[in-house]
């Protein structure tokens, strides 16, 4: 009698583990946890930093590590990047602050892209219906580099956006964080130099830092505009008139 109890719990548990696990699931961790970090950023407000200053128990190296995850978390938590490349450059000048800005960029778009990769990305494909998302799931996924290259470039699209958007498609992780690394250079270089030289806002180095912002936001407004418009809704090539052709008679 002992050998033929049911297993009843056994399969309860596997119902269980499939219903916790499953892509929904899933995915309502993932906006959990954003939305905990997000609070976490209202809490403590990191942009204290530009008043404050960075401790100074922590100096050298050390520190610079610190800013860097600190970054990247950041940034997870939506806190706008301009924001802590002003920091970056303010607490530790033009060189160190744009090598601690890098950092916390590829930082917190690796953690974005692989919080979005593990929680989010099964339960968000079967979505991709629209014709704008499947044609910049096509183009992350074919041409991911260069399409990558050209959101970090161009800031037409914001950082945590392109971060989950590339998540979702097939984008696989090596293009992702070089192509991140790479193009988050110039603009991540003219906000810290203007971060660095904010107290002379007249000196060539802040004129022409905040010269490069605008050109690069102006660049980055067209860009979206020219891939709004490309991958609008195709209009109907039927002319107006056209009438159908009648049935063949008998």
């Amino acid at each position: 009698m002992l050998d033929t109890v049911p297993a009843r719990p056994a399969g309860l548990a596997a119902r269980c583990s499939r219903v916790l696990f499953s892509p929904w699931s899933r995915l309502s961790l993932l906006v959990m946890l954003l939305a905990a970090a997000a609070t976490c950023v209202l809490l403590f407000e990191p942009q204290r930093l530009l008043e404050n200053g960075w401790p100074q128990q922590m100096t050298g190296a050390l520190a610079l590590v610190l800013f860097a995850v600190a970054y990247g978390l950041c940034t997870v938590a939506f806190v706008p990047r301009p924001l802590l490349n002003l920091a970056a450059g303010a607490l530790f000048g033009s060189q160190l602050g744009l090598l601690g800005a890098i950092g916390g960029t590829v930082i917190g778009a690796g953690v974005a892209f692989g919080l979005g990769r593990m929680l989010g990305q099964d339960a968000l494909r079967p979505l991709l219906r629209g014709r704008w998302l499947q044609a910049a799931d096509g183009q992350l996924s074919r041409h991911g580099f260069r399409s990558m290259l050209a959101a970090r470039l161009f800031p037409g699209v914001p950082f945590w956006a392109a971060n989950y958007c590339a998540s979702i498609s097939r984008m696989r992780w090596a293009p992702f964080l070089l192509a991140t690394a790479l193009g988050s250079i110039p603009n991540t270089a003219a906000y810290v130099v203007a971060g660095a030289r904010a107290s002379a806002p007249t000196s060539p180095a802040f004129l022409i830092a905040m010269g490069f912002i605008a050109v690069t936001g102006l660049g980055g407004a067209l860009v979206a505009w020219f891939k709004r418009h490309k991958w609008s809704p195709a209009k109907s090539t039927q002319a107006p008139d056209a009438v159908a052709p009648e049935p063949a008679r008998r």
